[in-house]
């Protein structure tokens, strides 16, 4: 993988999924390495000769699917892959964002790039030149099974591509062949190979799962900033962080975490605080003395997911694929979304635990019985005032809602094209969930930080160098609750905050 001049150049094998985010959300320009290029010529090439000497090669001279035993003549070449993306284009639902659609399109066009395709480099050259130019194919969020790949989400995008289907260029939504006009872009006619070379793939379910982990693994700093802001807040005690205790269970993510708070807390008055309140209170509640247990599992679970999306994203996942030194196109079954459904299930399980026990940090921050002196839902006139009660609630239903999102979507398989594919991923059902999960724990999260700041506010000792810094921030965001207001704004706010990783400075004490 090369960079030249805020440029990324494709060669099928060194993408990483930091270049993935750059291209999905800085919109940096993407091109071909020239090695790149002479491979995919070299299979392109097989294929036409194959198509000249008529052989029978599954999608380039035969029907898809059932249909694989239907000879095409090869007059109908260009019209057979040209009907496969129209007729792929079922999807239903929201459509997924612009930053969806262009990881869906520089996966696709870097697994293109690996040369097993067969596809015509200036047709990867059109796709890359709709994603510099910012042609965002309309693509419908729902109706892929995984399994022959993505087809009904890569099918859409790929309809741009040939002048059909709908786009977005500059805000507007309009056809697909009006978005290449004003784009300057000439759509592709199809020949043979290249439409089940462009829908046959994991992209939507990989480009969903690749935004979703580079979010989560962020999540799960601001996890551990919150948790040491609510641990404070209780007046908590330091040794369950303790670096002894952790090396003698030294599982990775466990002890970043327990680094993180330790940083955190670091000369606060308030841990291991002993008041009236506080008297005979030997150890905290799992939420706080287990929080490197529990953050760190969800940190190992995604360095797991990492490890899988690294593999997907430099993978050649289209049927047949093409191998020029053997001199043979091979039916196998690479564009099954397995490896990434179960990757994308164990990713919403673990980001759904870091609001799980997020949430019963608040529970604790707002429960005057379990905060050692801090008022009632951290109300600064308790029953005139509800203070930040109805936040917890509003955790709670996140946290159950997540619950339902968490039941394992790669567990299912519905069989589809008459029995001939009878075993589906659902990975990028997975993969939506894990986003919509991670979407309800940065809100949970969100909270937790209002109450902890707020929380704060109320006690008079000074807190760590970490907290100190991290509640600074937040006041930025939102104001001491002084007296009731709406505070969905505020909340809103600071999950903005979070996503803008405004907060990422204070881990760096």
């Amino acid at each position: 993988m090369n960079s030249v001049a805020k440029q990324i150049l494709l060669d099928g094998n060194n993408l990483t999924i930091e270049q993935v985010v750059e291209v999905a959300r800085g919109n940096v320009r993407v091109g071909l390495t020239p090695a790149a290029i002479k491979r995919m010529n070299k299979s392109r090439q097989w294929v036409e000769r194959a198509v000249r000497e008529g052989k029978v090669v599954y999608g380039v001279t035969t029907g898809f699917g059932a249909f694989q035993n239907v000879t095409i003549s090869a007059d109908k070449l260009s019209e057979l892959q040209r009907n496969l993306i129209l007729s792929h284009c079922a999807g239903v639902g929201e459509p997924f964002s612009e930053e969806i659609v262009r990881a869906m399109m520089v996966l696709r066009a870097n697994a293109l790039a690996k040369g097993f395709s067969g596809i015509r480099v200036s047709t990867v050259e059109t796709l890359l030149a709709m994603l510099n130019k910012r042609v965002h194919p309309v693509v419908p969020s729902k109706g892929s099974v995984g399994a022959s790949g993505d087809l009904a989400p890569l099918s859409h995008m790929a309809a741009v591509l040939i002048g059909e289907g709908e786009a977005i260029l500059k805000g507007r939504r309009m056809s697909g062949a009006a978005a290449m006009k004003a784009a300057r872009i000439k759509p592709v006619v199809l020949e043979a190979k290249e439409g089940i070379a462009l829908n046959n793939g994991t992209q939507a379910m990989t480009a969903v799962g690749v935004l979703a982990l580079y979010d989560a693994e962020h999540l799960a700093d601001v996890a551990d900033i919150a948790a040491a802001m609510s641990c404070e807040a209780v007046k908590g005690k330091s040794a369950a962080f303790d670096a002894g205790v952790h090396i003698l269970r030294p599982h990775a993510g466990q002890l970043v975490s327990a680094r993180n708070i330790r940083s955190m807390i670091q000369g606060s008055e308030l841990i291991d605080r002993t008041d009236n309140d506080t008297e005979g209170k030997v150890q905290d509640s799992y939420s706080i003395r287990c929080t490197p247990q529990v953050h760190g599992a969800s940190r190992d679970a995604f360095a797991y997911v990492r490890k899988i999306l690294e593999t997907e994203i430099n993978s050649a996942t289209d049927n047949p694929l093409i191998f020029t030194e053997e001199d043979t196109a091979i039916s196998g079954g690479n564009f099954h979304g397995q490896p990434v459904a179960l990757a994308m299930d164990f990713l919403g399980l673990a980001v759904a635990e870091l609001g799980s026990i997020s949430e019963r940090r608040i529970a604790k921050l707002t429960d005057k019985h379990h905060s050692f002196g801090l008022p009632a839902f951290l109300s600064g006139e308790p029953g005139l005032h509800s203070g930040l009660m109805i936040v917890q609630y509003t955790a709670a239903s996140l946290v159950s809602e997540n619950k339902v999102l968490i039941h394992p979507a790669s567990g299912d398989s519905i069989p589809t094209s008459a029995n001939q594919e009878d075993h589906v991923s659902m990975g990028t059902i997975a993969a939506r969930q894990a986003a919509e999960i991670l979407s309800n724990t940065r809100n949970v999260l969100a909270i937790e930080l209002l109450c902890a700041a707020q929380a704060l506010d109320f006690r008079k000792q000074k807190p760590g160098s970490g907290t100190a810094k991290a509640r600074a921030i937040i006041r930025k965001a939102a104001k001491k609750v002084n007296g009731d207001r709406n505070i969905s704004k505020d909340i809103e706010r600071i999950s903005l905050l979070i996503q803008s990783r405004s907060l990422d400075s204070v881990l760096s004490i």
